[in-house]
């Protein structure tokens, strides 16, 4: 990547300064107080040339110390797989470096039809009739859906399953903490790990205005959405579907082909990579029906009096974000550059490559509950799962730190989200744990 550098002399200042009407650069300041002015240089070193600027970072690059590879079998919302070199080199090509949202569309074809080209994946992927120009992560996109929600019905009651993540739970509640709305939790069957349906009807009251579930849900559990939607039967409540996991969209039906209403998630294991919690995109997809109730932006064809397709920004003007209370959202920019990655990484894959990858994941983590149980562990859930499953033992925090001491990372303790599976790691596997890391993980498990 190279920044322009554009030095002025002296004499261009000058000419600047006579223009705008000023004696001296110093002059610019005149509005800022006297009290808070900078009297002193800053302490800065001497400047470098660019020989030396490269050669102090190769020595400070040879500090690196790189630790041996770490086995991660971890997920709970951030999923390690593997990208595809030609993402990167899409995403790094300087005319995407900024890009914000195209107001111009004379000049932002490319991004423009980029966007398009994603919201048309993510219909495809959750069954849904129209998607927007991507939230910022699948948190902030759930709590997103419940306002939503509560502009197509009003009410003031909202059921959320235990099981969602719990931290996506946190955000719904930090968005709606200012509203006169309470937020239900429904638990799950103890058997299953799915939500429980006799629960849930018997929380639906006249102002539950939405219902919302995640599948595969914090657990690992794929939730029975034909069985969900039953339940609902007709309650006018808006259907709200989430999930963390996107590439599970690759392998189960989607929510959209139960008659969901609203279907949000991650999209990060679609082309991102898992690195100090980020970057993250949100996916939000919903009926065409309620898309003038959709938050964010919206990419449209349009077509000239020649015939000629544009891609144009649709029901999003940039006016509605600066009206506080009465705009549709106060989402005012997007994860564009994450939504390019995603979209390279899905058309590189194409659906029958995604399928794939999706039953690779299912089959690794399946095997790996069956030698886990053969070793004496649990699972405790017994519903379905797709690359996440949740697991056992009288000894598990003490498995789980020697594990780590040999440089595996066993899953995610649950006892930080649900104090009462204190003996419970929830553990994931995807196509980057080979065979024989299972293995080990396996052998060193059951030596402890």
């Amino acid at each position: 990547m190279s920044v322009r550098y554009l030095p002025h002399a002296p004499e261009d200042i000058r000419r600047m300064l006579e223009v705008i009407g000023v004696d001296s650069v110093e002059a610019l300041f005149q509005p800022i107080p006297e009290a808070v002015r900078l009297k002193v240089d800053l302490d800065l070193p001497p400047a470098m040339s660019e020989a030396e600027v490269l050669e102090t970072f190769r020595r400070w690059a040879s500090m690196n110390r790189v630790p041996p590879e770490v086995a991660s079998f971890v997920g709970a919302g951030a999923y390690r797989h593997y990208i595809p070199a030609v993402v990167e080199d899409v995403v790094r090509k300087p005319e995407f470096f900024t890009a914000y949202t195209p107001y111009q569309p004379e000049v932002s074809q490319g991004t423009l039809q980029g966007v398009f080209e994603f919201q048309t994946m993510v219909c495809q992927l959750t069954g849904m009739e129209v998607a927007n120009a991507s939230m910022y992560d699948g948190a902030t996109a759930l709590a997103e859906a419940v306002l939503m929600a509560r502009r197509i019905r009003e009410g003031r009651h909202v059921l959320v399953a235990r099981s969602v993540h719990p931290e996506y739970q946190q955000v719904v509640h930090t968005y709606l903490r200012h509203f006169d709305v309470s937020i239900e939790l429904v638990s799950w069957e103890p058997e299953t790990g799915q939500i429980d349906l006799d629960v849930l009807q018997a929380c639906l009251r006249d102002d539950t205005f939405a219902v919302v579930v995640q599948s595969p849900n914090a657990l690992g559990i794929v939730e029975d959405w034909a069985a969900v939607r039953a339940a609902l039967g007709d309650h006018p409540a808006v259907r709200v579907a989430c999930f963390t996991e996107a590439l599970s969209l690759g392998f189960l039906r989607p929510p959209g082909a139960f008659g969901f209403d609203i279907v949000v998630g991650e999209g990060q294991s679609l082309g991102l990579p898992v690195q100090f919690g980020g970057p993250h995109v949100g996916l939000m997809a919903t009926r065409m029906e309620y898309v003038r109730r959709l938050p964010g932006r919206l990419v449209g064809v349009a077509y000239d009096r020649n015939g000629r397709r544009g891609f144009v920004l649709t029901l999003a003007a940039r006016e509605q974000h600066i009206r506080r209370e009465k705009a549709t959202s106060n989402i005012c920019t997007n994860q564009t550059l994450c939504a390019l990655a995603v979209t390279v990484y899905l058309a590189l894959l194409g659906p029958e490559g995604l399928h794939r990858l999706a039953l690779l994941n299912a089959q690794r983590a399946h095997y790996l509950a069956r030698r886990l149980e053969a070793e004496g562990w649990q699972r405790p859930f017994r519903g379905p799962f797709f690359n996440e499953f949740v697991v056992r033992h009288p000894k598990a925090p003490r498995i789980w730190e020697h594990l780590l001491a040999q440089g595996i990372v066993a899953g995610l303790p649950l006892h930080r989200w649900y104090p009462e599976l204190a003996q419970d790691l929830l553990m994931c596997v995807t196509e980057m744990n080979p065979p024989e890391e299972i293995e080990r993980l396996v052998r060193m498990a059951s030596s402890e």
